[in-house]
């Protein structure tokens, strides 16, 4: 099922038909650096299952990132919950295949989320959570709007930046810079 379109890019839900899709970032050690490692077919079913649970339980999770122009797989972003300091917030969390990095799918696709968040969830605000060394990760999220407010340690994964955006500057920015 299609969630949303940008200009360049459809988001839809995962099917277990996105396996081998997926597993274009997840065998890849570049990029999977950030997270605990890469993984395997049965991890990507588990990711899968995991992404179909949340649309049922909560309306949102990860989205396969199409291209309009030929369904070409570019990646995930969505919005997914986490645990930040004891409280459950909403992220902006996006994974691309390093063939589409530098080309600007990640910010457009991490916008979308974005204003889609704000648009049909009653949240104060999005978080992403980013490792300190992730340079690009951070740099998206900044380009979406957020600011580095704090850290957290996770128990899988060591320290993290969390970068947040509310629903009030979200409001003012849109409102300065309409499209």
């Amino acid at each position: 099922m299609r969630i949303l379109a940008t200009k360049r890019l459809h988001l839809r839900e995962m099917t277990l038909d996105d396996q081998d899709k997926l597993l274009e970032i997840f065998s890849d050690p570049v990029a999977m650096r950030y997270y605990p490692g890469t993984m395997g077919r049965g991890e990507a079913v588990a990711w899968i299952e995991r992404a179909r649970a949340s649309y049922a339980a909560h309306g949102i999770g990860f989205w396969i990132v199409e291209r309009k122009l030929d369904q070409r797989f570019l990646g995930q972003c969505g919005l997914i919950l986490q645990d930040v300091d004891g409280r459950r917030e909403t992220e902006v969390a996006y994974l691309f295949a390093r063939a589409n990095w530098g080309q600007g799918y990640a910010t457009e696709a991490a916008r979308a989320c974005r204003d889609w968040g704000f648009s049909h969830l009653d949240v104060p605000r999005l978080v992403s959570t980013i490792r300190p060394e992730n340079l690009p990760s951070i740099r998206v999220a900044e380009r979406n709007g957020m600011l580095l407010t704090s850290s957290l340690v996770k128990p899988i994964g060591g320290l993290h930046q969390v970068y947040a955006i509310t629903r009030e500057a979200w409001a003012r920015d849109r409102a300065a810079n309409p499209y």
